[in-house]
């Protein structure tokens, strides 16, 4: 498969996602007061960007409200207290974990209901039950998207049946999620052209969320792209779970195409985003986050690493080794 374009020419087919509410939302159990999600909002819209995905649509029988700000399950009443219509190009976004959400109790058809896309999340084992979620989704007059996280630690055989069956649903797009941010370009590389045969075959389009355990995000998510990947996504000055995601306002510096500009991304990380690390709200790149990512493991030792203040790298790289063999 050969490179899309170059770095002097736009790609028409390159739609922008900023998941900024709902991975960053890992970070701070959702709690986004609604200035910063309307600010958001419309820096995203002044910014040209395709998609906002604002958070989860997940079960209240399943989690506890009390414990979450109101972007874990998107109500349609707080959704349009901050998008009213949306008279806009923007579309709206949620995130529907299998297994997670009442997906039959809890979404209202596309013609009653502000959100535009449904991303269905799901790890290679569950992508039966994913499968019945995008076609009802579907039926309901939605756009979906199916996640395959933590797509390293999956066998080969197993990612090539997971792509024909969501390549014989009704998906729009499939997307590559590096989990663990344990991949290389090269891997990306390989991994977009087994995608992207899908693609072909069946009329779908390809993204990738990238996480940034290894300082990989955004390099991987433009050599995805550079290879036919489509839907990118990224986070405001990378906020989200651990060591975070790609950042929006490299990859809105790296695009090409005139309808997006890095002006209202800038002031909103200046104004909006300052204001949440000074408050204490932490993620990004640190030494455990690198570690877990070489190992191709989830960081949820290295986020509670973090939280307990351990800087013992050497014997936390040590007990993850131990761990994985």
């Amino acid at each position: 498969m050969e490179r899309q374009g170059n770095l002097m020419q736009f790609r028409p087919d390159i739609k922008v996602l900023d998941a900024t509410i709902r991975d960053g939302g890992l970070v701070n159990d959702f709690y986004f007061d609604d200035e910063f999600v309307k600010n958001l909002y419309h820096a995203n819209v002044s910014a040209g960007i395709d998609y906002m995905e604002f958070g989860y649509k997940a079960s209240k029988d399943i989690f506890d409200t009390t414990k979450f700000g109101k972007w874990k399950f998107c109500d349609e009443a707080d959704l349009r207290s901050i998008v009213g219509d949306n008279d806009t190009d923007l579309k709206i976004a949620v995130m529907a974990d299998v297994g997670r959400c009442d997906f039959k109790k809890d979404f209202l058809p596309k013609s009653e209901s502000v959100i535009d896309m449904i991303r269905v999340a799901t790890y290679i084992n569950t992508m039966p039950a994913a499968i019945e979620m995008i076609e009802h989704f579907h039926e309901l007059g939605y756009e979906t998207t199916c996640n395959i996280m933590a797509v390293s630690t999956a066998q080969e055989s197993d990612i090539y049946m997971a792509l024909e069956l969501l390549g014989e649903s009704n998906v729009n797009v499939i997307y590559l999620v590096d989990s663990y941010g344990s991949l290389y370009p090269e891997q990306v590389r390989e991994l977009s052209f087994k995608y992207q045969k899908i693609a072909s075959k069946y009329g779908k389009k390809i993204g990738i969320h990238a996480h940034n355990n290894q300082q990989l995000a955004f390099a991987n998510t433009i050599e995805a792209c550079s290879y036919g990947v489509s839907y990118l996504d990224g986070t405001m000055s990378g906020m989200g779970r651990g060591a975070g995601n790609c950042t929006l306002e490299m990859l809105m510096g790296f695009l090409k195409n005139p309808k997006y500009k890095i002006l209202p991304v800038l002031k909103f990380v200046q104004n909006d985003i300052e204001k949440l690390k000074a408050a204490g709200v932490v993620w990004g790149y640190d030494i455990p986050y690198l570690c877990t990512g070489i190992l191709n493991l989830h960081p949820r030792s290295a986020i509670a690493a973090m939280h307990d203040g351990d800087k013992d790298y050497s014997n936390f790289y040590i007990g993850l080794w131990d761990k994985d063999v």
